[in-house]
């Protein structure tokens, strides 16, 4: 008897899942058909959660543009690796230099110092801090400030970035030593008449040793932001705004990125201290050698990992992806760079069953369009993931998006979505659904992409 429930049982779930994949077939022939896909490639797979079974399969062998669902991949590898419980560290120490002791710090890529998404990393936060530090050591004059970049280098950005992105926030590599996620806001004015002069207002925060000019004009009232940050040569800290806002703005805000993060840290630094501590030569070194005698007196702790993932997947913030794909490569190959991070996570996940080949990546966020991952792969990570210690922590940082938890990717003409779904009736899927080439309004893209899964609800 108890036989035949089990397979009354068994068969009822083989039939849903014959039923899901039908409909997800007929929803896709109507995609595949439509105008917006003549000249795309798309890959849909789809399977049961608990038992690996293919519901449904469209290109998943097919190396893809993922956009930030790559950040899928380098959430969970960074979980396995480093562990939920990680925390940067950053170092701070005196050591004597010519004309007298100077500041040394070691930093550890920490892509949350000086962030504003918790009130103790918060810039305010952290400078107490370091000036109770030194109130305490009785330090009151240095002479400089040393960074050791060790075995972070000076790499700036990953291959593979378009020069486009890199003046606006999103475009902010991680360095050994980051500020405020490496980006400002730029605060502008615009004219009330079509076409006229956008001029810059302020910066917050102030930058130091950076100019931004505005060839940037007004536009229609409703227009919204049109603008894009460009750095004319990298190593020049100048930057120049094009493109429009709209028109009758006195306080309208773009972000962009800081090209030299050391520098505005320190500079911060610096005048956040002058009333205690003064700093008679006020140059920043950064070098490679490791000092050998240092008086270590402050340490400053980053939240655990699990609650950088949570924003990273949560908000898609690339910096963070580039900081936690170099911290992998200096935990398996000894230098934080981003080759020895794309190593490793090949290396992680084919110990785990997924060919490299279905993985070759050229960052840990997924701004550069020449990533190209399968949708098999995807599934294949997300599926381990979930069985995992650190699952919940995993998913809580899934967005929701047409209430289904899933990471949302975009670059130009690509757009992705990857994650969980539990069905009305209990059934658990994991799916990845990616779209190269697409023609189009990209809003209409999302709803045709939500149509096919709906299928999954």
């Amino acid at each position: 008897m108890q036989r035949l429930l089990f397979l009354g049982i068994l068969l009822g779930w083989t039939t849903v899942q014959g039923q899901v994949a039908q409909k997800l077939a007929t929803a896709m022939d109507a995609f595949n058909a439509d105008a917006q896909l003549k000249y795309a490639l798309s890959s849909l797979y789809v399977v049961d959660a608990a038992t690996g079974d293919i519901v449904y399969d469209q290109n998943s062998k097919v190396g893809m543009a993922t956009a930030s669902t790559e950040k899928i991949v380098t959430a969970a590898t960074a979980f396995d690796v480093l562990g939920a419980g990680y925390r940067y560290e950053t170092r701070f120490g005196i050591v004597k230099t010519p004309g007298g002791k100077s500041l040394y710090i070691e930093p550890s890529g920490d892509p949350s110092l000086a962030s504003w998404r918790w009130p103790e990393t918060k810039d305010s936060a952290f400078l107490a801090r370091l000036k109770a530090a030194l109130q305490a050591e009785g330090i009151r004059e240095l002479r400089n400030v040393v960074i050791y970049t060790g075995k972070w280098g000076d790499e700036t950005i990953p291959e593979g970035w378009i020069w486009q992105d890199l003046g606006n926030y999103y475009g902010a590599g991680a360095q050994a030593l980051n500020w405020r996620e490496n980006q400002f806001d730029l605060v502008l004015k615009s004219g009330a008449a079509l076409g006229s002069a956008v001029s810059v207002v302020k910066t917050v925060p102030y930058l130091y040793d950076y100019r931004i000019t505005s060839l940037a004009t007004a536009a229609e009232k409703n227009s919204g932001d049109n603008s894009t940050l460009f750095y004319p040569s990298m190593g020049r800290q100048t930057g120049v705004l094009r493109g429009t806002i709209p028109a009758g703005q006195n306080g309208f805000v773009v972000s962009g990125s800081i090209y030299d993060p050391a520098n505005q840290f320190v500079k911060t630094v610096i005048n956040s201290l002058k009333s205690t501590v003064r700093f008679s030569g006020n140059v920043v070194t950064t070098t490679n050698k490791e000092a050998k005698e240092v008086h270590w007196f402050y340490t400053n702790s980053s939240p655990e990992l699990s609650k950088i993932i949570y924003w990273f997947l949560r908000k898609s913030i690339n910096l963070y992806g580039e900081a936690l794909l170099r911290t992998v490569g200096l935990n398996r190959k000894g230098m934080a760079t981003t080759d020895n991070g794309i190593a490793a996570v090949q290396e992680h996940w084919k110990t785990r069953g997924v060919d490299v080949d279905e993985l070759h990546l050229y960052d840990g966020s997924g701004l550069s369009p020449q990533n190209r991952i399968t949708t098999r792969a995807q599934v294949a990570i997300l599926k381990y993931a979930r069985e995992q210690s650190w699952f919940a922590d995993y998913y809580e940082g899934f967005p929701l998006y047409n209430d289904m938890k899933m990471k949302s990717g975009t670059i130009n003409r690509v757009k992705g979505f990857s994650g969980y779904q539990k069905s009305k009736d209990g059934k658990d899927y994991i799916f990845s659904f990616l779209v190269n080439n697409y023609n189009g309004s990209q809003l209409a893209l999302v709803r045709k992409m939500y149509k096919v899964l709906d299928e999954l609800k």
